[in-house]
């Protein structure tokens, strides 16, 4: 049996680091909190969990495609997936909130199981939320309720094979519900990896990561999961949407960019055909400071323009690097005494982080070709500590994150994507848009996944979390996203658009984009079943 997530945070339970002694202080005299626990997640039992609402003849139907070991109407099965990961999700979560849990979990073993499900759920009027890691953290496996009276969860579990490895073109050919970590252990014996590793990466699916246009933390090098996406195979109520697996077409728009990104709203994909790479000899990751933001903006711009970007390209802004520098404890006396010495004392200094995987040549050759270009911009290298500091910790974050909830701590990121020469003018007007809406908060930013026309940026939110949580949230990712309307970024770089960022598509794709949207799903989807509300507003 797979292993389940909590419901109410991230992993298992005990599994993870824990928030440092001495980091409780500091968010004490930053944020105004106590430091101690002061909210705790109810227990299963005293979750408020609504009775199934599906007919006895449709779960019965469901139980001969399936078998009747692939269908769960228990308390557990169904607290599991009523949401994903988001701050929003975990406030209601922990409180116990469930009355939008799926009636029903189905867990198909084959893409004609998953077109029977679709088939004998389109009849009934039955909505279908897609299932695979459970990672989302943009609303989007709490399917809207106006439209359906029940919903099932289509656990893609038990479609988790690796069907195929072609070594001579690279590629392989995985099923949705495959995780990374066990794909990547799959891949290990043919030599290969699949050179995607998001923070999700414990638990993110195959599936998942392609509906969701999700973008590693070393997509600087190894590319998005679209962009090393062959091709696929969609199960809809429809039929079977597959196109061609080739490198590349002129056949008219590619179908491929469709379903990468569709969230589950047309259908659920189940079988991907990802480019995959050779499997690294050994990885080096290392820091640099710059005297500024802007400073290490322009040297990132530098590296890709040299041809020189490295596969892991993070620059920290000036508030980010003193609260990392500061939670890192022994790491920051130390960085702290280096900036002042090689940046200069009224400057707080950027840290940067680069990392390189492959052959120790092919590491050495890139790494001494990005250093030149660093060394011309003036960059101060700072050596191993850094680098090897984040690459140990970089899964950490969504487990702290429960441990501030716990002492009543608002936690939460946004990410959007802009060209070079707006990136600091979007990263400016989103940092005050969050600090005009939330009281003293602790706002830092990074930029990565860097591309020849600019990069994304990514921030982090911690803020004294009020009564209404939720309110307290919505109302700052209200203001983050209309200045990065206003300021031309995008609305979501890789956290997809789910039913969070649903409302600002239309100003992404203007309205006749949209409707070409809902012309797909309407095509795909004619009775509105799957995962309704989700991407399209």
């Amino acid at each position: 049996m797979r292993r389940e997530q909590v419901f109410w945070g991230w992993g298992e339970p005990g599994a993870g680091p824990e928030l440092p002694g001495h980091a409780v202080g500091l968010l004490r005299d930053a944020l105004g909190v106590s430091g101690e626990i002061v909210d705790r997640p109810v227990g299963l039992p005293d979750v408020r969990l609504r009775d199934p609402a599906l007919a006895g003849a449709l779960l019965e139907r469901l139980g001969a495609i399936v078998g009747e070991d692939g269908v769960r109407t228990d308390r557990e099965a169904r607290v599991l997936r009523c949401r994903g990961k988001s701050y929003l999700d975990l406030l209601a979560q922990r409180a116990g909130d469930c009355e939008t849990a799926p009636d029903a979990v189905v867990a198909p073993r084959t893409h004609a199981e998953v077109l029977a499900v679709l088939e004998a759920c389109a009849e009934a009027g039955v909505a279908v939320v897609a299932f695979g890691g459970g990672t989302s953290v943009v609303g989007g496996l709490e399917p809207a309720r106006g439209s359906v009276e029940a919903h099932v969860s289509l656990d893609l579990a038990r479609m988790d094979r690796v069907v195929a490895v072609d070594r001579v073109s690279g590629l392989a050919v995985l099923e949705p519900g495959l995780r990374l970590p066990e794909a990547d252990h799959a891949l290990a014996a043919h030599g290969l990896t699949l050179g995607h590793v998001p923070q999700s990466y414990e638990w993110a699916t195959v599936g998942g990561c392609v509906a969701t246009r999700s973008a590693g933390q070393s997509s600087t090098g190894h590319g998005r999961i679209d962009a090393n996406l062959v091709g696929a195979r969609c199960a809809t109520p429809a039929g079977t949407i597959a196109p061609r697996t080739v490198p590349a077409s002129a056949a008219g728009p590619d179908l491929r960019e469709l379903l990468a990104g569709s969230e589950g709203a047309l259908g659920v994909l189940t079988e991907v055909t990802l480019r995959v790479h050779p499997r690294p000899e050994g990885a080096r990751h290392e820091g640099w400071f710059a005297a500024s933001f802007a400073e290490g903006v322009e040297a990132l711009r530098a590296l890709v323009r040299a041809g020189a970007a490295p596969d892991i390209a993070r620059l920290s802004d000036e508030d980010e690097t003193r609260t990392s520098l500061d939670l890192a404890g022994g790491l920051g006396l130390p960085a702290r005494a280096y900036l002042r010495a090689r940046v200069g004392a009224a400057a707080p200094g950027c840290l940067i982080v680069l990392g390189w995987d492959g052959s120790r040549a092919s590491i050495a050759r890139r790494r001494g070709a990005a250093t030149a270009v660093l060394r011309r911009a003036a960059l101060a290298p700072a050596g191993t500590r850094p680098g090897e500091g984040w690459a140990a910790a970089r899964f950490a974050g969504p487990h702290l994150r429960d441990d501030l909830l716990d002492r009543g701590v608002l936690t939460e990121t946004l990410e959007t994507a802009a060209t070079w020469s707006s990136l600091e003018a979007l990263r400016d007007a989103v940092a005050t848009a969050l600090r005009g809406a939330l009281d003293a908060p602790l706002v830092g930013c990074h930029v990565s996944h860097l591309y020849p026309a600019g990069a994304s940026l990514y921030f982090t939110v911690l803020a004294r979390r009020e009564d209404d949580g939720a309110a307290q949230w919505r109302r700052a990712k209200a203001a983050a996203m209309a200045a990065i309307v206003a300021a031309g970024g995008t609305i979501t770089h890789h956290h997809a658009v789910g039913r969070d960022h649903a409302p600002w598509l239309e100003a992404e794709d203007g309205a006749l984009g949209v409707e070409l949207l809902r012309a797909a799903k309407r095509t795909a989807d004619p009775t509105g079943i799957m995962n309704p509300g989700a991407l399209l507003p």
